[in-house]
């Protein structure tokens, strides 16, 4: 089989694989152990951006300022677009902002912006599988297989914040398999232009890991606060942990 079609064919089982494996999680998951979860994708999402997404972006850069700017930057950006999600919903009788919360559900604020950071991490996938088969095809075929480890608790944090937001399951599921076809887009430029896309990859990697630290700590860490209890807390805390600990112990499993 060629370089090219082993990319194509990496990229979107990648892509379908890991959302697939987090789908059998996530959404079978009963409805009152959604809420509980949202601590665990908090884990998962600041895990997957501490852990991997930054150190990777820092090591593929020499200049560390303009990977920190455009995280910076990035933070920004997605304030901008949930403000702009927020001006288009108050623009109806009804507007959510201006009144008290009576439910979990934010009107797929946190579900937009989370949609749009993975895509740009898929994407940015699939340059990384790109090149790694332009070196050497089992080397390809290492770094398809350690993307969808990588993927999966990242993804059912995905799913778990799109059931918060008020999307159904299917939506949920739609939405994030839409979303991994970014792999294969970035798997075939990269093919084609990996010069010139290996030079943006730090940026796209900062902008995704913008988005996943703007929903973690603006849209969902608040959320959390408004269970005030003890156990609540604990049982918060050790949640968020285990979050982080499954990025890392599937870090180190795929890096042995």
């Amino acid at each position: 089989m060629s370089v090219l079609n082993w990319i194509i064919v990496t990229s979107l089982l990648g892509g379908v694989l890991s959302v697939a494996c987090a789908a059998v999680f996530a959404l079978n998951a009963r409805a009152h152990f959604v809420n509980a979860l949202v601590s665990y994708a908090i884990g998962a999402l600041l895990g997957a951006v501490f852990l991997d997404i930054l150190p990777e972006a820092i090591a593929l850069t020499s200049n560390v300022p303009a990977v920190s700017a455009t995280l910076l930057a990035g933070i920004m950006l997605f304030f901008v677009l949930e403000k702009l999600v927020l001006w288009r919903h108050c623009h109806h009788d009804h507007c959510e902002a201006h009144e008290p919360h009576t439910h979990n559900h934010d009107h797929g604020r946190s579900g937009t912006m989370i949609i749009v950071g993975d895509t740009f991490h898929n994407f940015v996938d699939g340059i990384i599988i790109a090149a790694a088969f332009l070196a050497d095809t089992e080397l390809g075929i290492i770094t398809a297989l350690a993307i969808i480890a990588h993927e999966i608790p990242q993804e059912v944090g995905d799913f778990v914040i799109l059931l918060h937001s008020g999307y159904s399951k299917l939506r949920a599921f739609q939405l994030n398999l839409i979303s991994s076809l970014a792999t294969l887009v970035g798997g075939m430029l990269g093919y084609f232009t990996l010069q010139t896309m290996q030079s943006w990859v730090p940026t796209l990697l900062a902008l995704a890991a913008a988005s996943m630290i703007y929903v973690a700590v603006a849209d969902l860490i608040p959320g959390l606060h408004k269970r005030t209890q003890l156990r609540d807390t604990l049982q918060q805390v050790i949640l968020i942990a285990l979050g982080v600990g499954t990025v890392a112990l599937v870090g180190a499993v795929v890096h042995i």
